[in-house]
C-alpha cells in the first residue's frame, strides 16, 4: 500500500452574512439610513462574521459562505410559490417562510410589492432545474442588498440571467417593505449551524482530493472555488457555476433525516461521514475536481485536436451537446470521473491493521482481508467506471488504468497528464470506444456530466443551432448551414448561428464571409464565449495575411482575453496567438478515423483558396472589448 505524502489542508474561512461572490464586484462597504435604522433595532453584531476553524492554508482561495443577496433572492422565490424540497429542509427554511407571510399580511405596501414580484417570476417561469438556475446565476452577480446592483454591464451578464434581470427592482422593493433583512439577521444563528453542519465533511472531502492529487502547496493564483450555502434552496437542488476564473456551487443542507440525501443512489461517490452532513458532496467533490483539473487541461487545449476523432464515437451517446461538440470538456470529464472512480467509498470498511501483534497468524489473516478487500473494492470501482463508459464518457477506463499506474509511482497529475492525455494512442482508443454499448436516453443507469444544476438533471432535446454544431463536427457542412440560415430567418441576429456561418464559410474556402460574419457575431452575440472565440479567429485570420496585419492580430487577441466571462480554453488560444502568430497546420490524414471531416476549419485561412485573404475596406476589425 502506497503512503502519500502529507499536504496541508485548504483553509476555510466561513464568512457569514452578506457575501460579496464575482472577484469584480464592488465592495458593499455603506449602506442606506434606511438599512441602518433597521439593523440599529437587531441584536448587535458585525456586519460579516468569520469563523475559522483550526485548520492550514495551503494558499488555495477556497471557501465555504452564506450570502445575504442569494437569500433575498431565495426568499423572495419561496414566497411567492418556490416549495421544492421543503420537506426535507432545515427548520429555519419553514420559520422564516412563516415570518414572511406574516410581514407580508402586515401591510398595504408590503402585499402590492409580494404580488408584484410573484406576478413576475411566474411570468418568467423554466422547465425543471432552469427555473432556479437562472436566479441563482443573476444572484452571483449583484452586489449586497440593499442595493443589488449589477457587478458588470447587463450584456456581460450568463445568457440565462438576462431572462430574469427586469426582477431586481422588484427585489429591492419586495426585501425593503417585507425586510427581509431584519428577517436573515434574526437567524443568523441557524445560518452559522448549518455551516458547522457541513464544515468537517467539506473539510475532510478536500483533504482527501488533495492528498491523492498530490496538489502542491502554492500562492494565491487569482482563483477562487466558492461553496455558498442557502438553506431556502431545496437540498436536492444543485448549482454549478463557472465564472471567468471563479468556480461557484450553491447548495442547502438537509435535515440529516432526510432519506434522499442520506442514501446512496447508483453512481454515488459519497461516504456515510459525507452524507451525515446533509449536503451532497459528491457533486461539491466533482465541482472540486473541475476546479483543479481545467487549468492542467485547459494549459495545453490545443494539443487535444488530436484527440477530436472521439467526438464521432459519442455522436450518438446520452450525453449532453456540450461534450459531443468540445473535446476538452469531454477529455475533462472522463478523467473527473475517473478521479471519482478512485476515491468513491465503495461501501465496506477497509480492514484495520492489528496494532501490538503477537502471532505471525494475526499478520497473515490481516494480509489475506487486506487482499479480499482490494479484489471485492476493485470490482465495484470497475462496475461504477463501465456505467461511466455505457453512459457516453468512453475514456474512463482508460484513465482509470492510467490513474492506477501514477498511483503506484506516486506522482502528481500535474507530472502525469502529459502521457495520460497528450501521449494518448487516440486510434487504439477510437476503436474501443466504438465498441461500448450506450444506455437508452432514459435509462435510469445513466451517469449524468459535471454541468448539470441537478444530480440527475433530464437530457435535453437538441436546439436547431445545436444540431447544426453537431453537423459541422459530423463534417457535414451542407447541413450545418441549412440549419443556420434556418436559425438566421428566424433570428437575424442570432449569434450562435451566424458563428455557425462562419465557420462553415472557413472551411469552404472564404475567408472574407466568414470575417464579415465574425465581425457581426461580436457586434450582435452576448454569449461571451461566442464572442471570444471569434475575437481569435479575426486575429488567426489577420495572422495568415501578407502584409503587416500583425499588430492587427495581436489586438484582436486582446480583445478576447479581455471579454468577461472568458474560460481557460479561449485564454490559452489567445495568449498562444500573442506570442506568436498564427500558422495554419498542415494536413496529413493517414486513417479516416483519425481525423474528423471537418478539421479544415482548424485553418481559419481555408486550404482551398490561392490568394492571401485581405479584409474588405468597408468591414474594419472591432476595437478590443472592455
Amino acid at each position: 500500500m502506497r503512503l502519500f505524502s502529507p499536504v496541508p489542508l485548504l483553509l476555510l474561512t466561513f464568512a457569514l452574512g452578506a457575501a460579496t461572490l464575482p472577484a469584480q464586484r464592488p465592495s458593499s462597504s455603506s449602506s442606506s439610513s434606511n438599512r441602518q435604522d433597521e439593523s440599529a433595532q437587531e441584536p448587535q453584531q458585525p456586519s460579516s462574521t468569520v469563523v475559522r476553524r483550526a485548520v492550514e492554508a495551503s494558499g488555495s482561495a477556497v471557501s465555504l459562505e452564506t450570502s445575504e443577496t442569494l437569500f433575498t433572492m431565495a426568499a423572495a422565490l419561496n414566497s411567492c410559490g418556490y416549495d421544492n424540497g421543503i420537506e426535507s429542509s432545515l427548520p429555519v427554511r419553514a420559520v422564516i417562510r412563516a415570518e414572511m407571510v406574516q410581514a407580508v399580511g402586515a401591510g398595504f405596501e408590503a402585499k402590492a410589492a409580494h404580488d408584484t414580484t410573484c406576478t413576475y417570476i411566474d411570468a418568467h417561469k423554466q422547465p425543471g432545474p432552469r427555473n432556479l438556475a437562472q436566479y441563482v446565476s443573476l444572484a452571483l452577480f449583484l452586489s449586497a442588498p440593499p442595493d443589488f446592483a449589477l457587478s458588470v454591464g447587463e450584456g456581460d451578464l450568463p445568457p440565462d440571467s438576462q431572462n430574469v434581470i427586469g426582477v431586481l427592482p422588484l427585489l429591492r422593493d419586495f426585501a425593503a417593505k417585507a425586510q427581509l433583512h431584519r428577517i436573515f439577521m434574526r437567524h443568523r444563528a441557524e445560518y452559522e449551524d448549518a455551516v458547522l453542519q457541513v464544515h468537517d465533511s467539506l473539510t475532510r472531502m478536500l483533504l482527501e482530493t488533495n492528498i491523492y492529487l498530490h496538489q502542491p502547496v502554492s500562492s494565491y493564483d487569482g482563483r477562487r472555488f466558492l461553496v455558498l450555502l442557502e438553506p431556502m434552496l431545496s437540498p436536492q437542488a444543485v448549482n454549478a457555476r463557472i465564472y471567468g476564473t471563479d468556480y461557484f456551487i450553491a447548495v442547502s443542507p438537509a435535515k440529516i433525516e432526510d432519506p434522499s440525501i442520506s442514501k446512496t443512489s447508483p453512481g454515488s461517490r459519497m461516504s456515510v461521514s459525507d452524507r451525515a452532513a446533509g449536503v451532497q458532496m459528491d457533486q461539491i467533490r466533482r465541482m472540486y475536481l473541475l476546479y483543479n483539473v481545467d487549468p492542467i487541461i485547459y494549459a495545453r487545449a490545443g494539443a487535444t485536436n488530436r484527440l477530436l476523432p472521439l467526438l464521432k464515437t459519442v455522436s450518438d451517446a446520452p450525453i449532453d451537446f456540450t461534450y459531443k461538440s468540445d473535446i476538452v470538456a469531454l477529455t475533462t470529464e472522463c478523467l473527473i470521473k475517473a478521479i471519482e472512480a478512485r476515491l468513491m467509498d465503495v461501501g465496506f470498511a477497509k480492514p484495520s491493521k492489528p496494532g501490538a501483534v503477537k502471532a505471525r497468524t494475526e499478520i497473515d489473516t490481516y494480509n489475506q482481508a487486506l487482499i479480499d478487500y482490494d479484489k471485492k473494492a476493485e470490482a465495484v470501482r470497475r462496475k461504477q467506471v463501465l456505467l461511466d463508459m455505457e453512459s457516453g464518457w468512453v475514456l474512463t477506463g482508460s484513465f482509470y488504468d492510467k490513474l492506477a499506474i501514477q498511483d503506484r509511482e506516486g506522482v502528481s497529475l500535474k507530472e502525469s497528464i502529459g502521457e495520460m492525455v497528450y501521449g494518448m494512442d487516440v486510434p487504439s482508443e477510437v476503436s474501443h470506444a466504438k465498441k461500448i454499448p450506450f444506455f437508452a436516453p432514459d435509462s435510469t443507469n445513466l451517469v449524468a456530466g459535471a454541468g448539470i444544476t441537478h444530480a440527475r438533471s433530464p437530457r435535453r432535446s437538441l436546439s436547431t443551432i445545436d444540431q447544426a454544431e453537431l453537423k459541422l463536427q459530423k463534417g457535414d457542412r451542407t447541413g450545418a448551414e441549412e440549419l443556420a440560415e434556418k436559425e438566421l430567418a428566424a433570428n437575424p441576429t442570432s449569434g450562435d448561428a451566424l458563428y455557425i456561418m462562419a465557420r462553415v464559410k472557413l472551411t469552404q474556402g472564404d475567408p472574407q464571409a466568414a470575417y464579415d460574419r465574425f465581425t457581426q457575431v461580436i457586434a450582435t452575440s452576448k454569449d461571451p464565449r461566442t464572442v471570444a472565440w471569434s475575437h481569435v479567429y479575426l486575429g488567426r485570420l489577420y495572422d495568415t495575411q501578407t502584409g503587416n496585419s500583425r499588430p492587427k492580430a495581436v489586438a484582436e487577441y486582446k480583445a478576447a482575453l479581455s471579454t468577461p466571462g472568458i474560460q481557460q480554453d479561449v485564454r490559452a488560444a489567445a495568449e498562444a496567438g500573442i506570442q506568436k502568430p498564427f500558422a495554419a497546420p498542415k494536413r496529413t490524414v493517414q486513417d479516416s478515423d483519425q481525423k474528423p471531416d471537418d478539421e479544415e476549419e482548424l485553418d481559419p485561412t481555408g486550404k482551398k483558396q490561392k490568394e492571401s485573404y485581405k479584409p474588405s475596406e468597408e468591414v474594419k476589425p472591432t476595437a478590443p472589448r472592455r
